[in-house]
């Protein structure tokens, strides 16, 4: 044992390095290990991350036996583990958000086709063609779709953006910690937008909107303007 003085107190938002780790000097350490001029290990920084095991690999292959490397990879495991299951489920969970909304469109464009009757059986009457009533529902279905999926995408930006703030604003507000760092491992809500998710996500949502059209529009398009007509 031997005592040593406070000079300050890190956070790095991990509960687990900040719950067990202490730093000081090299020197003073292998005086309190009794380990002369001699270190456990050397710390490398690598300029990409995500090379870190590969690096790690070539460092282990480089030097032989018995020396050995742990990246931070294999060091956070479980926690990417879970990770990458809750971006999994969340997925399926966006997934099931646009089904419904998807619902929606096709019950709203069917109420439309009933509602419109007269109006499409007069726009045949006319010369309209079964694809020309086709588009105009199918236009109209996109056109819901993309506004919802604009809206819903910027409100998730901004959201996205600013996680950290309002995290901290509910807490402030409602005087509860949203992640424990000794149940969660994390003591901060950290956020990171990837556009090619967004960019997946956007092109997805528009996809599904215009096949929630497809019925709808074709329905219409099959009306019989006399079977319309008939008590007018």
């Amino acid at each position: 044992m031997k005592p040593f003085v406070v000079v300050g107190i890190f956070e790095s938002g991990f509960y687990e390095y900040d719950s067990t780790l202490a730093y000081i000097s090299l020197k003073t350490c292998q005086e309190f290990l009794n380990m002369g001029d001699l270190v456990t290990g050397i710390e490398i920084r690598v300029d990409d991350i995500y090379k870190a095991d590969k690096i790690a690999k070539a460092i282990e292959n480089k030097l032989g036996y018995p020396y050995w490397g742990r990246n931070w990879m294999e060091m956070n495991r479980n926690l990417f583990s879970a990770l990458k299951l809750e971006k999994r489920v969340m997925f399926i969970i966006l997934s099931l958000i646009v089904l419904v909304a998807a619902f929606n469109i096709i019950s709203a464009l069917i109420m439309i086709v009933m509602e419109k009757n007269k109006d499409i059986a007069i726009l045949k009457t006319m010369g309209a063609t079964r694809a020309g009533i086709m588009k105009i529902f199918i236009f109209q279905g996109l056109i819901v779709g993309a506004i919802g999926t604009l809206s819903g995408s910027l409100a998730g930006l901004a959201v996205a953006f600013n996680l950290e703030a309002l995290s901290r604003f509910v807490e402030k507000l409602f005087g509860f910690k949203i992640l424990p760092g000794d149940v969660y491992y994390l003591s901060e809500l950290p956020s990171q937008v990837n556009f090619g998710d967004v960019g997946i996500i956007i092109a997805g949502t528009i996809l599904i909107s215009f096949i929630s059209t497809i019925y709808p529009s074709w329905r219409a398009s099959r009306l019989d303007p006399a079977e319309a007509l008939r008590y007018e």
